[in-house]
């Protein structure tokens, strides 16, 4: 058995596709297929049923993912730890975030801790919602930074991981501006449909809109377009395609120069936190002061 067979089916549980996690595990596709048999070979059973539209978990395997990522993300601490130990640990602190938070809060969320004193090195990794998580378990990143909700919870154990909030969002209803500057799509728009840009279900925002049914207070919505990530969905409102429901911090500099306006009130908007996640367990020294020094919310 090699550890390299239970990434793969951590990879392959969590998104459904051969091809997906091939392309996630950067291998080819018959290699990975390979892996998987050898994997299944070892345990004695099928792990994963196989049909055209989606792969899915067995009754075995669902069982076998009890175990499987807590075994990977166990393993990768024991690595870590033997390297502390050896004097090879790194002062680089890993990060994966979420897309949007990227490219608009982390920025200037790290020079705000860093002007509190020097963290060191720092690396980050950004990637959809379900990436950042298969990051964080697999033991590449120490931490995670992501949009959450109350009614829609992080798919960890809670007793594996800890979190502290970092921030605050919220999701707000834009369309764009039609020839005078008022929306062209509005929520209290009397007669006809209004096109919907959504998110996908595997989207960590797609989740807490799901969760929050906000949408079902309008039913004239209909779904138009999908899409993953929030800046496809940004670009489609800029374009007049729909409303969106957007971070607001994303969308701050289009509602300033009026490239997009809202399309309901603020009893529209879903607030959302800002988490910074990371394992419960032993850390770095680095990683430790790095948590323990966390500036308090708007400080």
């Amino acid at each position: 058995m090699e550890l390299a067979w239970l990434e793969d089916f951590v990879a392959l549980a969590e998104k459904g596709s051969f091809s997906r996690a091939a392309e996630a595990r950067h291998v080819t596709q018959p290699a990975f297929s390979r892996r998987i048999r050898s994997l299944e070979r070892w345990v004695g059973t099928d792990l994963f049923q196989r049909s055209p539209q989606r792969i899915t978990l067995t009754p075995a395997g669902l069982q076998f993912q009890r175990g499987a990522a807590a075994l990977v993300q166990n393993l990768e601490h024991l690595r870590h730890d033997a390297r502390e130990a050896g004097g090879r640990e790194t002062a680089t602190l890993h990060f994966a975030a979420t897309h949007a938070l990227s490219f608009t809060f982390f920025p200037a969320w790290i020079r705000q801790i860093e002007q509190r004193g020097a963290i060191g090195p720092v690396r980050l990794l950004s990637d959809t919602m379900a990436a950042c998580e298969a990051l964080l378990l697999q033991g590449q990143a120490q931490f995670l930074l992501c949009h959450r909700h109350a009614l829609a919870p992080i798919r960890f154990e809670p007793n594996q991981f800890e979190s502290v909030v970092v921030g605050m969002d919220s999701l707000v209803p834009l369309s764009a501006p039609d020839a005078i500057g008022a929306p062209r799509w509005r929520l209290d728009q009397a007669e006809g449909t209004l096109p919907l840009l959504s998110y996908t279900a595997e989207s960590g925002l797609g989740r807490i809109m799901a969760a929050h049914h906000v949408t079902d207070r309008a039913p004239a919505l209909d779904s138009v377009f999908e899409a993953q990530l929030a800046a496809t969905l940004l670009g489609k409102a800029r374009e007049g395609r729909g409303i969106a429901w957007l971070p607001a911090g994303l969308a701050a500099k289009d509602i300033a120069s009026g490239a997009l306006v809202r399309a309901g009130g603020p009893d529209w908007d879903v607030p959302i936190e800002i988490g910074l996640f990371r394992p419960v367990g032993p850390h770095s020294a680095v990683a430790e002061r790095f948590w323990n020094n966390l500036p308090p919310v708007n400080a």
